[in-house]
């Protein structure tokens, strides 16, 4: 009759705790990762509402990383909200201050976790400084999702600071959604647990890192 408990796994005749070599497969994956991104950093981008900042904070504190929100240093920089700043300098203003916020960000020493204004990923500037440094992951979520999740923050967030934010949700994900398509990684984030989206994110890296690896020795043998 077979054992049909799912905390047990048959290995070579014996039992082994399946939580264990859950266990075991992330620190493995961890340590795949951080010994692939080296200095770099882990970039999630997207639109608002994705989820970036909560699951940058999980990543974070997965691979014993420091997690830095990219607007949150804009406005440190310019000891400014991010309303402040759009009001006193306009779209185009705010920007400038986030190409060079991230570029700083991504040139620092040491690998960590950027979450990224919705915006950013678009500026030709900071997508090639985010290839040179950097590792891009997706956050991909349809627009009930987004609309959802940022109704109530409409205040915080000038571009929804409209009659119709979610035409401008539409707006952007026809204009943006082609540009996060270039991204390293692609991962669903709208009706998944954060759990999930953290382990799918942990797992892509560990796919690519394994599969990026063969190419950096064959580079370095040539």
């Amino acid at each position: 009759m077979a054992n049909n408990a799912s905390h047990v796994t048959m290995f070579n005749g014996g039992k082994v705790d399946s939580s264990v070599t859950a266990r075991q497969q992330q620190i493995s994956h961890r340590e795949t990762v951080l010994a692939w991104l080296g200095a770099r950093a882990i970039v999630l981008v997207g639109l608002m509402g994705a989820g970036k900042t909560t699951t940058g904070r999980c990543l974070a504190r997965h691979f014993g990383l420091p997690f830095v929100d990219a607007d949150a240093e804009i406005e440190r920089a310019a000891n400014k909200t991010t309303l402040e700043i759009f009001a006193d300098h306009g779209e185009a203003g705010f920007r400038i201050r986030e190409r060079r916020v991230i570029a700083r960000l991504l040139r620092a020493a040491g690998p960590r976790i950027l979450a990224t204004g919705g915006g950013a990923y678009i500026d030709p500037q900071t997508r090639a400084v985010m290839a040179r440094n950097g590792v891009s992951v997706w956050l991909r979520a349809g627009l009930p999702v987004l609309a959802q999740r940022v109704r109530c923050q409409r205040a915080d967030r000038p571009l929804l600071d409209v009659a119709d934010p979610e035409a401008v949700m539409r707006r952007l994900i026809k204009e943006r959604h082609p540009f996060y398509d270039r991204a390293d990684i692609v991962i669903d984030s709208g009706l998944v647990p954060k759990g999930k989206v953290v382990h799918d994110i942990v797992q892509a890296l560990a796919a690519k890192a394994r599969l990026d690896q063969p190419r950096a020795r064959g580079l370095e043998v040539s």
